[in-house]
């Protein structure tokens, strides 16, 4: 009998990456249900509330999901949903029935992350019918294609594949018919620090290459060479989880990175820039839902992650006016 192959320590780190998904899904249930924002699907990922988090970690989310937002709508808008959205990383993200919800679906929506949390994510929607109808409802024929690290549909597919492994990444989004020539939309969420610096490099390039018409939004951390980004770092590093691209983290000018990758325009700005162009008064109201007592904690907390967007606009659709 073959023995069982001991564990690496790049499995371990690879388990601390796919458990930030649980982190993420975790806190925006709790978010939601104190009434930051809006999402009615959630709750069929994350069942339970679960314990207490801080304020400042809500106002946090709100920042990121409402920034994140904002620049999706945009760039839907501009295209005017002829347009394809790739979310890498997408873990258990629900855009994909917020944007049913509001009648503003791209032609198709794909998801790319690893196979392990695909799986788990095939399994909510099959067993979830507020998951599935949506699906259903937008598709052309009576069966999906179905396996236990992909879906299928006419216009959302969720792929299980390692965005390191290049070669394989390529091959199966090609499968599911991606569409070059059309504007394509690219999403990483705190996804890219994961990767080293040559093979997130690679996978900026390739998309550069591979779509004239392109945007690429980017959230992740920023400003971590002081002491506060020690302290993130460390905090990481005790739960196994390697920031393996932070060095490309330093500042927001190392966003500038997509332009040596062949993009023709980037902008970069930190949380706490976003926070306060976002509109103010969803952020007074938002302020009101709980005390935060220690405001300078939200404003370092902020400053430490930042939305970069970076633009390819062979089409000339006025990709490079998006922005807040």
């Amino acid at each position: 009998m073959a023995s069982k192959q001991p564990f690496t320590d790049s499995d371990i780190a690879d388990e601390a990456v796919r458990a930030t998904c649980d982190d993420a899904s975790i806190c925006k249930r709790f978010a939601t249900s104190k009434g930051y924002w809006t999402d009615l699907y959630v709750q069929y990922f994350v069942r339970q509330v679960g314990e207490r988090k801080a304020p400042e970690i809500n106002r946090g989310y709100y920042g990121r999901v409402k920034g994140m937002n904002l620049l999706i709508d945009a760039f839907l808008k501009k295209t005017q949903c002829d347009c394809q959205v790739v979310n890498l990383g997408a873990g258990l993200d629900t855009t994909f029935w917020r944007l049913k919800v509001e009648n503003i679906m791209p032609k198709k929506f794909f998801e790319v992350d690893f196979p392990m949390i695909v799986a788990r994510k095939i399994h909510h929607i099959k067993t979830k019918p507020p998951l599935s109808k949506p699906l259903i409802e937008t598709h052309s024929t009576d069966s999906l294609l179905l396996d236990g690290h992909s879906l299928d549909s006419d216009r959302y597919c969720i792929i299980g594949a390692d965005l390191r492994d290049f070669p394989t990444l390529e091959e199966k989004l090609k499968k599911f018919q991606i569409n070059p020539e059309l504007p394509t939309l690219f999403l990483s969420e705190c996804v890219l620090v994961y990767m080293t610096a040559e093979q997130s490099s690679k996978l900026v390039h390739w998309v550069a290459d591979t779509f004239p018409t392109a945007m690429f939004i980017n959230y992740e951390q920023v400003n971590m060479n002081d002491r506060f980004g020690e302290i993130m770092i460390e905090n990481l590093q005790r739960r196994q989880c390697n920031l393996a691209g932070v060095d490309l983290c330093q500042s927001l000018d190392s966003q500038e990175r997509f332009l040596s990758a062949g993009w023709k325009s980037v902008n970069a700005l930190d949380m706490m820039t976003v926070y306060s162009m976002l509109p103010q008064e969803d952020v007074a109201r938002i302020e009101r839902l709980e005390f935060l007592d220690e405001k300078e904690l939200l404003q370092q907390l902020l400053q430490h992650y930042c939305i970069c967007w970076a633009v390819k606009d062979k089409l000339n659709l006025g990709l490079s006016q998006i922005g807040f």
